[in-house]
């Protein structure tokens, strides 16, 4: 499937259909260069926490998820005690799994050992987005060679719920890579918001 157009004139990837929370997501969201240490920890929790799940359910909860992990600030996740975990268990507004939930305290510790936590992901791709430069959806690969390796050395540092997919899934939500298809009127609009 290449960019599909709506009923607006503009053309995007297929991928985000016609729900508006979907589409606001893919124009305004999605494959913007990410900078921020903990906003790139949001969406790598929030990758995880897609696993098995759509994307769009978790959009959906992104707020809720927001407030019930204390702004996903890592300083603070990795005080939590066994009743903030029970807490969480009992909240609807976000996913409700313990091998999730503690992942994310364990994640938070493995955060705050890292110096930089995006210097480190922006090094992996040379300081610069990879541009994909894809046509169609079918070309879109599930992972890279470059995501198996961060994903290997994510494991290593304490990281849970970092596989290779779910580390290319979010590369490019954060940009990392540009994934938009070349037909999408965004494909072009994120290369020009690469901090030089």
């Amino acid at each position: 499937m290449t960019a599909v157009k709506h009923e607006d004139g503009i053309c995007r990837c297929g991928w985000c259909g016609t729900d508006p929370l979907y589409v606001a997501y893919h124009d305004t969201d999605w494959g913007v260069p990410e900078y921020d240490s903990r906003a790139l920890f949001e969406k790598l929790i929030l990758d995880g926490f897609q696993a098995g799940l759509s994307w769009i359910t978790i959009l959906r909860k992104r707020e809720n998820f927001r407030a019930a992990f204390d702004g996903f600030r890592p300083e603070v996740i990795v005080n939590y005690k066994p009743a903030k975990i029970e807490a969480l268990m009992q909240d609807a507004g976000i996913v409700r799994n313990r091998l999730k939930i503690e992942g994310t305290l364990r994640s938070a510790e493995a955060y705050l050992k890292m110096e930089d936590f995006s210097a480190y992901l922006w090094e992996q791709v040379g300081g610069k987005p990879i541009n994909m430069n894809y046509d169609g959806l079918r070309q879109v690969p599930a992972k890279t060679q470059l995501t198996e390796k961060i994903s290997k050395d994510l494991v290593k540092r304490g990281f849970k719920f970092v596989g290779p997919t779910i580390v290319y899934a979010f590369m490019q939500a954060c940009g990392l890579y540009n994934d938009h298809l070349v037909t999408c009127h965004r494909h072009a609009a994120v290369q020009k918001l690469v901090r030089r």
